[in-house]
């Protein structure tokens, strides 16, 4: 019974990950007079979404679902931002792709523990895990400008990678919380 919550946990995240890859990301904030303002911001819900199946699935389901999503775009499915193929691993975004792993595993390690259902607790396990892919994706962009693998200079790519969806990554991490918590509640997981 234990495997099948974890497979389906996996194909549930891996599922959140395609779509949340494909849907941008914004805040409604009260503008004039109190109507609606939507503001978007630099980034899809695909980081969102695979802390979202940590939080809510566990980590190994995450770890499957992080794993699956990754080996469908390197055999030439078009599911990372440039398309897809094994070609994908000289790409400087393929440190932020790897990173999904550990991301998924220690986001979904630390919600695995008894009695963990609050807001705050959540976010800040949403958050662990960004800070875990923008760590290993900005190590693996410097080890690629160590060995001259890059066409771009180092410090354009750690911005356009790293400092410019960043912001969007932290604010959206809240949203994870209170997702989370919400369907934490539902599933009845404590």
């Amino acid at each position: 019974m234990r495997s099948l919550a974890i497979w389906s946990g996996a194909l549930a995240g891996l599922m959140m990950i395609l779509v949340g890859g494909l849907t941008p990301s914004a805040l409604m904030i009260p503008g004039q007079n109190f109507t609606p303002e939507i503001v978007p911001l630099a980034s899809t819900w695909q980081v969102p979404c695979l802390l979202l199946a940590a939080l809510v699935c566990g980590p190994r389901a995450a770890v499957i679902a992080a794993i699956a999503y990754l080996t469908l775009g390197l055999v030439h499915l078009p599911v990372f931002h440039g398309g897809g193929s094994i070609s994908y691993l000289t790409n400087p975004g393929f440190g932020y792709l790897i990173s999904f792993i550990p991301a998924a595993w220690l986001s979904g390690h630390l919600t695995s523990k008894k009695n963990v259902n609050d807001l705050l607790y959540l976010t800040l396990c949403a958050l662990t895990g960004v800070i875990v892919i923008q760590t290993l994706g900005a190590l693996y962009l410097i080890i690629g400008a160590t060995i001259n693998a890059w066409q771009d200079p180092l410090p354009e790519l750690l911005f356009s990678y790293s400092i410019a969806p960043l912001p969007a990554q932290i604010t959206l991490c809240p949203g994870v919380g209170i997702i989370s918590l919400l369907l934490r509640r539902v599933l009845f997981i404590e």
